[in-house]
């Protein structure tokens, strides 16, 4: 083993990497052109995925700082690490702003005017929001506590339930997409999925009192529209039945196409539920129900019930 490690150091591999680059170069010359895309000049003009990862922690900590925030924090200087929290954070997202609308405009082959105000003025109306959005959290973790018979605390809700943590992310990016952020919100809940398992598009709208449990493999579609004191289990899909596309084959974007699900609706683990479809309030879908139509209100939807109403329909 020493031998051929010393052989090694004194025969280096050739790695042909004056070839890959030249390849690379072309790759990307070749891809850019079919695509129609400028040269990218002046550096990298995409928003960071690491800087949103440190932003949204920070965030997360000014909103819960005796839980999220440092352990040596103390309630008497909790104000104090909130505000220099928050000027931080809002200071480094006001840069991941103006990358991305700078993009957006360059994409377009707009004018840059203006960049700078309307990226201050979306930092700064999220800021004014954190309040409200801090209060929806708490009707969040409160509906996680009081739908979980093991959760102890809403202290051991907040600090490990992964349905928790996807939906302080999805608050955070619901807001920012909204704004004109979409990137930066797709970013912020990609961070959320990778760390979770749980698919929530940022433009999905979800009422307060919402609660994931388990939550891995859970995906909510971009038009989906949640009411309030919604329960949802893992595997879950609130999904599209289908795509439309225009007469050359582009998909249609940004069409109503997920499900609506109305207040204190339950949905049990592996139900797919796919196309705009209204699931009525305080309805009940059972596990690994596959639903394509709309329900009335207080429906109590199973395989069982699905497979009896296909049955009287003469379609078993």
């Amino acid at each position: 083993m020493h031998e051929i490690g010393k052989q090694n150091e004194n025969n280096p591999v050739s790695w042909q990497l004056e070839r890959i680059v030249e390849e690379l170069r072309a790759a990307r010359s070749e891809w850019r052109s079919r695509s129609g895309r400028p040269r990218e000049q002046g550096g990298r003009e995409l928003p960071s995925r690491r800087s949103i990862e440190e932003i949204v922690e920070r965030l997360a900590s000014a909103l819960f700082p005796m839980r999220l925030g440092p352990n040596d924090l103390r309630e008497e200087s909790e104000d104090f690490f909130v505000g220099r929290t928050l000027d931080s954070a809002l200071n480094a997202l006001l840069i991941q702003a103006r990358l991305e609308l700078r993009y957006s405009a360059r994409q377009r082959g707009e004018p840059e005017d203006g960049i700078e105000a309307r990226a201050q003025d979306i930092v700064r109306d999220f800021a004014l929001a954190l309040p409200l959005l801090r209060q929806l959290l708490d009707s969040d973790v409160l509906a996680a506590y009081q739908g979980d018979p093991a959760a102890r605390s809403v202290d051991e809700v907040l600090l490990c339930y992964p349905g928790v943590l996807a939906i302080i992310h999805h608050r955070m990016a619901h807001h920012l997409y909204r704004a004109g952020l979409p990137l930066v919100a797709r970013i912020i809940s990609e961070l959320a999925h990778s760390a979770t398992g749980i698919d929530i598009h940022p433009g999905a709208q979800i009422g307060g009192s919402f609660f994931i449990d388990h939550g891995t493999g859970v995906v909510i579609g971009e038009t989906a529209i949640i009411g309030e004191q919604v329960r949802i289990y893992q595997a879950v899909t609130l999904g599209a039945k289908r795509f439309t596309a225009d007469e050359t084959g582009q998909l249609h974007k940004g069409q109503p196409r997920h499900p609506i699900v109305e207040d204190e609706v339950v949905i049990y683990a592996g139900a797919t539920i796919l196309g705009r479809v209204t699931i009525g309030k305080g309805s009940t879908i059972g596990g690994n129900v596959w639903l394509t139509r709309s329900v009335p209100p207080g429906s109590q939807i199973s395989q069982a019930s699905l497979q009896q109403q296909a049955g009287d329909a003469g379609l078993d």
